[in-house]
């Protein structure tokens, strides 16, 4: 894909911020029942809130509160440390993916909800509330900010987004450098097209039986 300093005008991004409302709000209206029972099920399933609201860096290094269903099981962070103190493999892994294939802090349903990315579903409540689109960068932690060096600027030009170039061409079956490159390809490329096309895509990945790099 060519790089292009694209520029979205008013009109564009005012066409845009109305279709991520009306998405999310036909989303949350339709997928309740769903909301219902998954919150049933994380309640039941172990200790702890319905949902995790983790830190993220939004647009122009704002910071907002990421909102998914919780897949971990209480105090994940004391686990970690401890797991990454005990597991130098282990910590290599974490530190460069800011992520655990096989990570013993995530419950039973909680592998569940992120292999079928359900966990993400409460983040159409970000979209409605502006800190998020459909389609954009991924919303990082800020101890990922070093990572994207020079390319960090242009990529938080962008709201992050629910899904994106990296969620339909492999997720995190991809090294984190290509993670980064489809994010700035994204930032730099963007447009309705290309909106629609990784929307159609998202559905098409997720409905597909296979590994789709979601853990």
């Amino acid at each position: 894909m060519i790089f292009r300093n694209f520029k979205q005008s008013l009109a564009q991004q005012l066409f845009k911020r109305f279709g991520d409302i009306a998405f999310s709000i036909i989303a949350l209206v339709f997928a309740f029942p769903l909301f219902v029972f998954i919150s049933l099920l994380v309640k039941l399933s172990s200790a702890g809130p319905v949902f995790y609201i983790q830190e993220r860096v939004g647009r122009k290094y704002s910071r907002f509160g990421c909102i998914k269903f919780r897949t971990m099981y209480a105090e994940s962070e004391v686990l970690l440390s401890k797991l990454l103190a005990s597991a130098p493999a282990l910590k290599q892994e974490f530190e460069r993916d800011f992520k655990l294939r096989d990570d013993p802090r995530i419950t039973p349903i909680g592998k569940f909800l992120r292999r079928s990315s359900l966990d993400e579903l409460p983040q159409f409540v970000n979209i409605l509330l502006g800190d998020m689109s459909l389609v954009g960068p991924r919303p990082i932690v800020s101890e990922e900010i070093y990572k994207y060096g020079d390319y960090m600027e242009e990529v938080l030009r962008v709201k992050p987004g629910l899904t994106g170039l990296w969620q339909v061409s492999g997720r995190n079956n991809l090294s984190y450098q290509r993670r980064v490159n489809l994010d700035l390809i994204y930032a730099k490329n963007r447009t309705l097209a290309l909106d629609i096309r990784i929307i159609i895509r998202t559905f098409s990945v997720l409905l597909l039986p296979i590994d789709r790099g979601a853990y």
